[in-house]
């Protein structure tokens, strides 16, 4: 049984309060100012809140190589997803190492001790982060586009980006309390992009039956085009949860920070973020953190072979199926049917369906979740 202490040993706090929050906002003006966007304020208060722990601020040169090739950071703790913080040459020109700078999106966001300020080459992070130098993968395409120099350093948070989701913005000392507060030894942490159909349900009730409590932890923030809206994918797990889970061993909560679609090496990094959480275990199903046909269907599963000290226990599974000759949902691993018998939850059918404003099938998706998805004109990312 792993451990359920945050990976490092400790959850890391960069909120700033009180008088330095209060004399830093007054200086604010007098310092490099820096505008940020918003996925960038979010990684900063993900590392303030200790949801990247071990990480204080962005990653400087040793810990950026470590991670990109050996996917661990400096000291060895795993970590596979560099957390970066990327500026101009013009304003790189204007900060020299050691400096206070003021990272800004609509207000300051957080001051950033610079420790480091170096180069990088995109081709590389994309090659190594992603699998892939494809500019048709948004991952890739967000790397090409970034600005030449890296800054390194911790940072303080000032202020967070008001979320209209506040009521499922948890944080990890909150859901480590929550956890200990419901007696639950063991938690299993579940990711989503998406909308949950019969198979998604059957999977997460498969891992319950082995854990105290279920943490649905969807990503709320920048997707691909085509994927499912923040407001729907929460609205309808509500609605999941109200109708078919028991209360007392489900939370919902939100993981707020923007897909990244780095598959295998996005997996480990999913892993973590909710061992910070304070799961015990995380499910890794098929093609997760997936786009297009750029990794193997279950390449997520075979990364985990490659770390034996994440100290979150994954919980691989299958694609889940309806098999007619069972008449039951299952998967491959336990059902010896022919494929003939399968019907696949195909969430391209589905969407389809959803475009068409169709109803899916009940034996695919819940009534109470079709009907939610139905309300809107459009519930995809344009």
């Amino acid at each position: 049984m792993p451990g359920n202490l945050p990976h490092g040993g400790h959850l890391v706090n960069r909120v700033l309060s009180g008088n330095r929050r209060a004399r830093l906002l007054e200086e604010a003006s007098g310092l490099k100012n820096i505008t940020i966007s918003d996925d960038l304020s979010r990684d900063i208060e993900n590392i303030a809140n200790g949801v990247f722990s071990p990480l204080e601020g962005f990653v400087c040169k040793e810990d950026y190589d470590e991670i990109l090739y050996r996917k661990r950071l400096a000291n060895g703790l795993p970590w596979t997803i560099p957390i970066v913080l990327d500026v101009s040459s013009e304003d790189a020109a204007e900060i020299e190492e050691g400096d206070d700078i003021i990272l800004r999106s609509s207000q300051p966001a957080a001051v950033m001790h610079v420790e480091e300020k170096y180069g990088y080459d995109r081709r590389a992070m994309a090659e190594q982060v992603f699998g892939t130098n494809d500019r048709a993968h948004p991952g890739v395409a967000k790397t090409y586009g970034m600005k030449e120099v890296l800054l390194g350093g911790k940072i303080e948070l000032l202020n967070e980006i008001k979320t209209p989701y506040y009521r499922y913005a948890l944080k990890p000392a909150e859901t480590r309390a929550l956890f200990r507060e419901k007696g639950w030894k063991t938690v299993v942490g579940f990711q989503t992009r998406n909308v949950a159909h019969l198979g998604h349900e059957y999977l997460q009730k498969t891992a319950l039956t082995f854990a105290d409590g279920l943490y649905i932890n969807p990503v709320i923030g920048k997707k691909k085009k085509g994927d499912f809206k923040d407001e729907v994918i929460l609205e309808s797990y509500e609605v999941l949860i109200d109708n078919y889970y028991p209360k007392d061993r489900v939370v919902l909560g939100i993981f707020q920070t923007e897909m990244r679609y780095a598959g295998p090496r996005e997996a480990i990094f999913h892993a973590l973020v909710r061992k910070n959480f304070g799961c015990t275990h995380f499910i890794v199903g098929r093609d997760h953190a997936g786009v297009g046909s750029y990794y193997h269907p279950y390449a997520a599963h075979e990364i985990f072979g490659e770390f034996d000290d994440l100290g979150i226990e994954p919980m691989f599974f299958k694609a889940f199926y309806h098999c007619t000759k069972c008449a039951a949902i299952t998967n491959e691993k336990v059902c010896p049917h022919e494929p003939n018998n399968r019907v696949d939850f195909s969430g391209t059918k589905m969407r389809a369906l959803l475009e068409r404003g169709e109803k899916p099938a009940a034996d695919s998706m819940r009534p109470e979740v079709a009907d939610v998805l139905l309300r809107y004109r459009n519930p995809f990312v344009e």
